[in-house]
């Protein structure tokens, strides 16, 4: 077991984010599996811990692949409604693992940020709203993940930055999240002066959605609040946001009209509509 990896058995999430020791046991809905990750299920929540607390998360190639591997089985598990990402340790995702990528050649950095780029896809392909819990540091492409999941709720110790232009690697793949997820500006002066943003001023600037103190109980609190709803209903959703968005206004308008319709034909949507008229809880079946 490596230094890496050290930490998995008997620990649980702690309230920064970071793992605490919670003595010998595992808990009884902790999947192993990986070796840089970990997947907590605790009812319709799963969560997906970065587990490299002694590289501050660095996104090795191998790290993103086993996260690629956890969100593609998410997508098919129709008993999880949302995800949350966490990282472990003093950081949320320091970006790529710098040191595997020194003194490599073209076809391993076309295969790295290939990798990449599928992982930030499958994100927000997957029907699941994903929350990333910021504890700390965002860095390059640990910026990027943040950016590229749906929801985002940060501490007040938290920072986001895209530092690649101070190491002559421009952060150009965290650039396209970033940029769809702030104003020109703001990407642009992240991007050219490298420096770090807190947690505020990435509120400011539509970065997260949230700061708060207590992150495990506001993260909890918005999961719950996203689970009661259908999770059918949000996968349309969630999909028909990501596509409409690189569309002109009429090219969404008629897109999403036709998204509407065949929404509301789906039992959730009848249900929804019925238990709304009849002033009652409606029951789900993700039909």
């Amino acid at each position: 077991m490596t230094s890496d990896t050290q930490a998995t058995t008997g620990e649980a999430i702690g309230s920064t984010g970071g793992l605490e020791q919670s003595g010998n046991e595992q808990s009884g809905n902790e999947q192993s599996g990986y070796e840089h990750i970990r997947l907590e299920r605790d009812g319709a929540i799963t969560t997906v811990t970065m587990n490299r607390p002694a590289k501050r998360n660095a996104l090795s190639r191998d790290h993103m692949l086993e996260l690629l591997d956890a969100f593609t089985g998410i997508a098919d598990d129709r008993a999880c409604r949302v995800v949350v990402l966490r990282g472990a340790g003093p950081a949320f995702c320091a970006g790529h693992d710098i040191a595997e990528m020194v003194g490599r050649d073209k076809a391993f950095y076309d295969e790295l940020f290939d990798v990449c780029a599928r992982l930030m896809l499958t994100i927000q392909s997957i029907p699941q709203p994903v929350i990333a819990a910021v504890h700390a540091l965002a860095t390059a492409a640990g910026c990027q993940l943040a950016a590229t999941c749906d929801l985002v709720v940060a501490t007040p110790q938290a920072k986001f930055a895209t530092p690649g232009v101070k190491i002559g690697l421009f952060c150009s793949t965290p650039m396209v999240a970033l940029s769809r997820a702030v104003g020109q500006k703001v990407a642009m002066h992240m991007l050219l002066t490298g420096e770090p943003i807190d947690a505020q001023a990435a509120h400011a600037a539509g970065l997260v959605n949230e700061v708060t103190d207590d992150l495990d109980g506001t993260v909890a609190t918005l999961a719950d609040r996203l689970a009661q709803s259908s999770p059918l209903v949000l996968g349309i959703g969630k999909e028909a946001f990501y596509r409409q968005a690189a569309m002109s206004t009429p090219e969404a308008y008629a897109y999403t009209k036709g998204v509407m319709a065949d929404n509301a034909v789906r039992a959730d949507a009848q249900e929804g509509m019925d238990a709304f008229v009849t002033k009652r809880s409606p029951t789900w079946t993700g039909a």
